[in-house]
This record gives structure tokens, C-alpha cells and sequence, in this order.
């Protein structure tokens, strides 16, 4: 049985103080930068700087599978799809392999889909306190007309969703209109209300990881609740350069304002190890208090099924066929 203090620490009741949000302040964001060379001899490390192994290595997995964002995104989505992934994610490892680990209670941190997919959503996971988080703004461009992107946070809001990822505009990043992205970011916190807000970088699009920094620090003093690596439809998503890029921003605003905010991976993180880096490195830049669904999120879907196979084979001790662990 593994330690499920380690594992459980997640009651969804747990929530650190909303950013509120702050004035633009365009001297703290010129002063955001970024040394590429230092950065990625950092990344490089990683992977090889963490070792852990058998009941240390099931327990963070575990954690890991409570700050899954679980998603679907697809064209061809229907509510039997979003029903079954709901139900995965309500029980997202195998019930015997729960109860040998003794982690009974074990669920994601929400399910993500689109806005059409939002009833169904609600609808499987009645009574589960498992929040819906519903994609926005003209995701994954977002080059759909302002009022309308302002229209849809509303309209998932009401249609159920407790956390709502918007895309901010590149071009604003791009142009160095650092005002346009505040006025952008501040309207879609003021429509979201009590839902939380995921802003969602693009950071393959945005030039440099100067740039990363400074959109980061921008989207935060507007209220950010998370900030995003990708929509996971890019073609560069995750990286290590650019998540310590983006927890470094977050810790200079903790450090500035006082409040925690977010930090959510998305897009191509589809391995356990991987996902065991980037807690390591979590942990490492901005400590234990992060290392919960309200403050970490990975935004994955074949990433559980992965789990789920490393977790079989530590209870039996071999490894089982990835089709045994079906997302839905």
C-alpha cells in the first residue's frame, strides 16, 4: 500500500485566494526576460536528476492523476464519447488495482470539452464534485470577433462549466501590444465570474520565451487564474524551457502580490515519466503547495492510460496491454 498522504492531498474544497489581479504595471513587465542558453542547460537535467522507484514512484503517479485535466477535443466528439470519458474519469484506475494501492476516492482533477459538450458532461458527472472545464474564445485560433468570445465564456458558464480555458490573441504578444493583451484578459476574467480561468499562452507561437515571460506576467496582473502552455492543437506544445520559464513568472508574482496562481501544461505529455518530470520540477521552482489540482493541471488524455499501465505493473508486477486501460 503506498502512502496516500502523498497521493490524496487533493480535497476539492481545498482552494487557494483568487488572484484578483492587479494594474498593469509595464515596468515589472519590460522586466521579464528570459536567458535561453542558461534555461535550456536547466531543462536538459532534468530528466536524469530524479530517481524514484516503487511505492515513491505509485504515490506520485497517483498525484499526478489528480491534476489531469481529462480531455477530449475532437471534431467527432459525442456525448457517448464525453460520457465515457466522465466515467473514467469518476474511476480513472481499475477498481482492483485502487483498492491494492488503497487509494479508493481517486479521480481526476476535471474533464475538458468543448462547449457543445458541456450538458453531457454535466450530466455524467452529477453528484461527483469534478469540475468541467469547457475550451473558449474562439479556441484554439482565437481569431473569432471579441464580442463573440466574450459571448461563449458566458454561455459555458451557464451552461455548467466551473473552469473555462480562453486563448489569448498572439498577434497582441507578437506586436509587443502589451495594454490590448490586459484589456483582453480582464474582460474574459470579468466573464467568467466565480468560474476559473485558464489562460491558455500558445507559447509554440509566440517568438521566444521573452515573450513567454512577459505574456505570463500580463495575463496574471489581469487576473489569470492559470496560466497554459497550448492548446495542444500547436505544433510545438509543452516544453521544459518554456513550463520553467512560466513557474519562474509565477513565483515573481507570488513573491510580488502574494497570490499562487496556476500552472498548466498541455499538449504532448502522454507518458508517465514525463509527467514525473514535470512534477520534479514543480516541486523544485515553486514547492509542495503547487503540487494540488487548484494550483497544477495537466491537460492530457492518453497520459492516464499510461499511469494506469505503471501503476498495474506495480501492483502484479508485470506489464499489462495498453488496450487493458481504455480512456473511453
Amino acid at each position: 500500500m503506498i502512502d496516500t498522504q502523498i497521493a490524496l492531498t487533493h480535497l476539492p474544497q481545498t482552494m487557494a485566494p483568487r488572484n484578483p489581479g492587479m494594474a498593469l504595471d509595464m515596468d515589472k513587465v519590460m522586466r521579464a526576460t528570459a536567458n535561453r542558453s542558461a534555461i535550456e542547460r536547466r531543462a536538459a537535467t532534468l530528466p536524469g536528476r530524479r530517481s524514484l522507484k516503487k511505492d515513491h514512484q505509485a504515490a506520485w503517479l497517483a498525484r499526478a492523476i489528480t491534476c489531469i485535466d481529462l480531455t477530449t477535443l475532437a471534431g467527432d466528439d459525442t456525448p457517448g464519447r464525453v460520457a465515457r470519458l466522465c466515467a473514467k474519469a469518476r474511476q480513472p484506475v481499475r477498481a482492483d488495482l485502487l483498492e491494492a494501492l488503497g487509494l479508493s476516492g481517486l479521480t481526476v482533477g476535471a474533464v475538458c470539452v468543448y462547449h457543445d459538450m458541456i450538458a453531457p458532461a454535466v450530466a455524467a458527472l452529477a453528484g461527483s464534485n469534478i469540475p468541467i472545464a469547457a475550451v473558449s474564445t474562439g479556441f484554439p485560433a482565437g481569431l473569432s470577433p471579441f464580442p463573440l468570445r466574450v459571448a461563449e465564456i458566458t454561455g459555458s458558464v451557464k451552461a455548467g462549466a466551473r473552469e473555462i480555458d480562453i486563448v489569448i490573441s498572439r498577434r497582441k504578444v507578437l506586436t509587443g501590444d502589451w495594454h490590448g493583451l490586459y484589456d483582453e484578459m480582464r474582460a474574459f476574467r470579468e466573464a467568467c465570474g466565480d468560474a476559473h480561468i485558464k489562460a491558455i499562452l500558445a507559447t509554440g507561437e509566440l517568438g521566444t520565451l521573452q515573450n513567454v515571460a512577459k505574456a505570463s506576467m500580463v495575463c496574471m496582473m489581469a487576473g489569470a487564474d492559470f496560466i497554459k502552455t497550448s492548446t495542444g492543437k500547436e505544433s510545438v506544445n509543452a516544453t521544459l524551457p518554456v513550463s520553467l520559464v512560466m513557474m519562474r513568472a509565477i513565483r515573481d508574482y507570488h513573491d510580488a502580490t502574494g497570490y499562487r496562481v496556476g500552472y498548466k501544461p498541455a499538449g504532448g505529455i502522454s507518458k508517465a515519466k514525463d509527467a514525473l518530470v514535470y512534477l520534479s520540477l514543480l516541486k523544485d521552482e515553486l514547492g509542495d503547495r503547487w503540487l494540488r489540482p487548484d494550483l497544477f493541471r495537466f491537460g492530457a488524455s492518453s497520459l492516464l492510460g499510461d499511469i494506469e499501465r505503471q501503476l498495474d505493473h506495480h501492483v502484479t508486477g508485470a506489464y499489462s496491454a495498453s488496450w487493458r486501460h481504455a480512456l473511453a
